[in-house]
């Protein structure tokens, strides 16, 4: 018993550690609650796509501000958005399948960013923790970045609850109701483009479709209402980030590793459970 308290509290007494758990408790329930329309939507693909598309707006970051990691932020935050609504349109106006379109603009964006990349001598180390994460290093200010986009997200998802459920589950039904179909997509790629760029600090670019997959569709094992679906999946994404900042602090292994093994590993208890026993 005393060997298991210790193992909790005796990082506790790291400021680092615990600005790290906070982080990672708030961005993996971030990540459930967004990956619950990522896995029903089918939009995997678009969220792996987001995560590198944001590469050239992280370089011209870098290259204006000299490699501030508050400018990168907020240069991320608005490639993100851009690449989303990028996509959207390619999507609508060029009546293309959706998978196509962010080929399209995943591609274009991530070499434009290899390109920049490629101008500037030592930029492959400076920006490591973007595509590998590097929770430890969050600052008492990345924290409110981290609470306030959160909790945006959490706010918007809750006022249009009804509205992205009826456009998840049944388009036709939402077009029939004459919801703003289109504005509703935009308004829920934009919210995972905010997401990804919340959580790059915890794991990266690299692992941060893992985090938006995983513990949702962990929970989509277990569950078979939407409502319950998000919040288990907000719960296993909470559970994972702190878990797996624990087991990195103790074994010294990468801290965005850590995190996606713990949550795989949820993943994999929850799919064994279900070979037992069907899901309800």
């Amino acid at each position: 018993m005393q060997a298991l308290a210790n193992f909790f509290l005796t990082p506790l007494a790291f400021p680092f550690m615990v600005r790290g758990l906070i982080a990672s408790s708030l961005v993996g329930a971030l990540c459930g609650v967004m990956g619950t329309y990522v896995v029903l939507q089918g939009m995997a693909f678009f969220g792996d796509a987001l995560a590198h598309a944001i590469l050239p707006g992280v370089a011209v970051g870098y290259l204006v501000s000299g490699g501030s990691r508050r400018s990168l932020f907020w240069w991320a935050l608005a490639t993100a958005i851009l690449a989303s609504l990028g996509i959207g349109a390619v999507s609508k106006r060029g009546r293309l399948k959706e998978d196509t379109a962010i080929g399209i603009v995943f591609a274009a964006m991530f070499a434009l960013g290899i390109a920049l990349i490629s101008t500037v001598r030592g930029y492959a180390v400076d920006l490591a923790h973007f595509l590998f994460g590097n929770v430890l290093a969050v600052s008492s200010f990345d924290l409110v970045l981290i609470a306030s986009f959160g909790g945006a997200v959490f706010l918007t998802v809750l006022l249009f609850y009804k509205e992205f459920l009826v456009i998840t589950f049944d388009p036709d039904l939402a077009a029939t109701l004459r919801l703003p179909t289109g504005l509703l997509r935009n308004l829920l790629l934009v919210l995972i483009a905010v997401t990804v760029v919340v959580s790059l600090q915890t794991v990266g670019v690299a692992l941060m479709l893992a985090m938006l997959v995983t513990p949702a569709a962990t929970a989509y094992l277990l569950v078979k209402r939407f409502s319950s679906m998000m919040l288990l999946g907000a719960g296993l994404g909470a559970l994972s980030g702190v878990l797996g900042l624990y087991v990195s602090y103790w074994t010294g292994i990468a801290s965005g590793a850590a995190i996606v093994l713990v949550a795989t590993g949820f993943f994999l208890l929850s799919l064994l459970a279900r070979t037992v026993r069907p899901r309800p």
